[in-house]
């Protein structure tokens, strides 16, 4: 019988589509995630890999299964898998886009205004030593109306984010490789500039573009030097976007006015330094982590499978 792996539990849905094609299906479910020998072990005499962007897929492991037609990465990001090895041994690489937007973006607009008003901060408060009343000069945080929003890379999560902050009457300034139409720029309020003038200008930066060489540490101790002071830093791509090092000093001395990460550089740990900031909030990398985004992510892997299994090209294919 034609044989799956899966080496983290996803969604039911996935299951349901794997095995009425009569696919059979192994899924790791021990605790925490699948340690590398374990997956080279596990993989051997598999024909296709589901496997989520926390798990390595190296030459190693795309070795150790002469026979595996198919490599379905459960995100949208991929630089957690050797993409340029597994197109050398014939093996499709595909992931998961699109069906991140919406929660990513709400997420992103979340972080965005739980930091400039000090949410986090005040229900931490609440939580332990309280507050003695109201207070005209008590615990002020900052209205969006009105600052400027800079976008790191403008694709479909950017520009989700863009909408909803253009809402809040943000002026939006973008940085990419390419400049949108005019007509996209319009409706989104958005402008053209180059990195560094986003830096410089942005009241807040969000990041939104995808992790490669290019963009390793594209915010780092230069980049923190030419932002505001008052500045707010927003990460709900990839961790190491940012020179976490950089950050931290930045933010220790007071040269940005707080940041919300939502993924690391070397995640899943943390620098203890950001554990001690109250101007930081912290999330789980949870940018996509909807029952809907999920799930619709969890039909795609599935459907690839079996469109592979059924000789047809899958779709999404980034190798």
């Amino acid at each position: 019988m034609t044989r799956v792996l899966v080496t983290a539990p996803i969604p039911q849905v996935a299951l349901t589509i794997l095995k009425a094609a009569n696919l059979e299906i192994e899924t790791y479910d021990g605790p925490g995630l699948i340690t590398k020998s374990e997956l080279i072990d596990r993989i051997k005499g598999q024909d296709y890999l589901i496997t989520p962007l926390s798990t390595q897929v190296d030459r190693d492991v795309i070795d150790a299964d002469p026979q595996l037609k198919l490599i379905a990465n459960y995100g949208a990001g991929f630089n957690n898998i050797d993409t340029t090895y597994a197109r050398t041994k014939g093996i499709p690489v595909t992931n998961t886009p699109g069906v991140s937007t919406t929660s990513t973006a709400e997420v992103t607009t979340g972080l965005i205004i739980t930091l400039a008003h000090r949410m986090v901060e005040g229900d931490r408060l609440m939580h332990t030593t309280g507050f003695d009343g109201w207070a005209p000069l008590f615990f002020l945080g900052h209205e969006l109306a009105g600052k400027t929003l800079g976008i790191v890379g403008m694709g479909s999560i950017g520009q989700a984010v863009a909408q909803r902050m253009h809402a809040f009457d943000m002026p939006i300034v973008y940085s990419q490789r390419h400049q949108l139409d005019a007509a996209v720029e319009q409706r989104l309020g958005a402008r053209f500039v180059s990195l560094d003038d986003l830096v410089a200008q942005s009241d807040v930066v969000t990041l939104h573009c995808p992790l490669t060489p290019e963009t390793h540490h594209l915010l780092g101790a230069a980049q923190f030097q030419q932002m505001k002071s008052s500045a707010y830093l927003i990460n709900a791509a990839r961790g190491p976007i940012i020179d976490e090092a950089a950050l931290l000093t930045a933010l220790q001395q007071h040269r940005l006015a707080g940041a919300a990460l939502d993924v690391y550089e070397a995640e899943p740990h943390v620098a203890d330094g950001f554990k001690q900031l109250d101007n930081v909030i912290l999330t789980p990398h949870v940018g996509n982590a909807t029952v809907e985004a999920r799930d619709a992510m969890a039909t795609i892997v599935a459907e690839n499978v079996v469109r592979v299994n059924q000789h047809q090209d899958p779709k999404f294919i980034i190798n």
